[in-house]
């Protein structure tokens, strides 16, 4: 009797092991360029963020896109790919021209995500990145926001919201602030590069590489009183069960939030350097559910050599947008590597331009189930 109270018992032990190593298969994506209104393809736009709004797609560029790219949030149609004429523009308020970062705002900021407030969808807020080429602020403004806990000058988070024009007005703007003991390192072009809006005003913020060049994700919650101060936003460290590397960059650069019935839900961030997406369980019960993925471009070539579709050799995500039951996610060229995926000479064209494409997905209800 013992012997076999000792077999049930190992038995018991294996299924439960077995039901936490669910590993997704390979998923293959076929992406769409992106095509503006010229009907070329979208010149270098260097996309950074991405969202769902009003059966749109929203995207935005860093500082160092097509100078006709910058300051602005563009629409896309998700069924044809086409990027609306007409974007969103951004002017800047009185308020942001008399603080200390209006130089910065006002030359080329390098925008790197975007999200659109889940109570209010004509506001919509962006981070910057990289301001190392800006111009420095001055004396008074350095002394007050040195502290960062992060690089010298800070991450800021910028309120937009829309106007009657059809322009975005840079209502407020306030700089991150990081413990020292979050070890954060001083990185200007590795920083917070996903944003997410979760429950009760609970803005997600992806960050690419830490001391110990690993992702991080933090949180800030936005609510009634928080673009009344220009001081430090203090943001908190989520601790989230993240995939651990001991070698390698392994960033998070695109970020969104997916909802789930009786669950505080799950960020999906793109993890640009692996190809991969990852489901990130808000909860904490359960290690990140890390998802592959390959990218095909479309060739249309009548050249007999060239297949219709060309698998891509780096592709580099930069945008997650979760709408409904489907994922959408949007590339951002990586200038020294993108002509790499050269195959078929009919796009030899659209990768010199650094012409972005989207891809989309379902949400698959297995992924859920990884870990029962």
């Amino acid at each position: 009797m013992k012997k076999f109270g000792l077999i049930i018992i190992i038995a018991t032990g294996l299924i439960s092991c077995a039901s936490t190593t669910f590993k997704p298969e390979l998923i293959s994506l076929k992406g769409q360029w992106l095509t503006e209104s010229n009907g070329e393809v979208m010149l270098n736009p260097q996309t950074s963020g991405l969202k769902a709004w009003r059966g749109k797609l929203l995207s935005v560029s860093d500082g160092s896109a097509h100078i006709s790219q910058r300051k602005q949030l563009h629409i896309i149609d998700p069924q044809s790919a086409m990027v609306a004429e007409q974007s969103l523009l951004f002017k800047m308020s009185e308020n942001v021209q008399q603080s200390c970062f209006a130089d910065y705002l006002n030359d080329s900021p390098d925008l790197e995500a975007l999200a659109v407030d889940p109570q209010n969808d004509k506001v919509f807020v962006v981070v910057t990145e990289d301001a190392t080429r800006s111009k420095t602020m001055s004396d008074s403004c350095f002394e007050k926001y040195q502290g960062s806990g992060s690089t010298d000058y800070p991450s800021l988070l910028i309120r937009l919201e829309l106007q009657d024009d059809n322009s975005l007005l840079m209502t407020n703007v306030r700089p991150l602030q990081f413990k020292a003991s979050y070890n954060i390192g001083n990185f200007p072009n590795d920083g917070i590069e996903g944003l997410a809006f979760g429950l009760e005003g609970t803005l997600y913020l992806g960050k690419e590489k830490d001391e110990k060049v690993q992702a991080r994700i933090f949180s800030v919650k936005i609510d009634e009183q928080f673009w009344n101060s220009d001081d430090f936003a203090q943001v908190t460290d989520l601790e989230l069960n993240l995939p651990y590397y001991e070698k390698g960059n392994h960033p998070v650069n695109g970020m969104d939030y997916l909802p789930r019935d009786n669950h505080p839900g799950y960020l999906v961030a793109a993890a640009r350097n692996d190809n991969d997406i990852w489901l990130i369980d808000l909860a904490k019960k359960h290690p990140t559910l890390i998802i592959p993925l390959e990218f095909y471009a479309p060739t249309d070539s009548n050249d007999a050599s060239c297949d219709e579709w060309e698998l891509m050799h780096n592709a580099s995500l930069e945008g997650v947008a979760v709408n409904g039951d489907r994922i959408w996610m949007i590339n951002d060229p990586w200038k020294k590597n993108y002509t790499k995926n050269v195959i078929c000479e009919s796009n030899r064209g659209k990768y010199e331009k650094m012409a972005p494409l989207i891809f989309s997905m379902p949400v698959n209800p297995l992924w859920f189930k990884y870990a029962v």
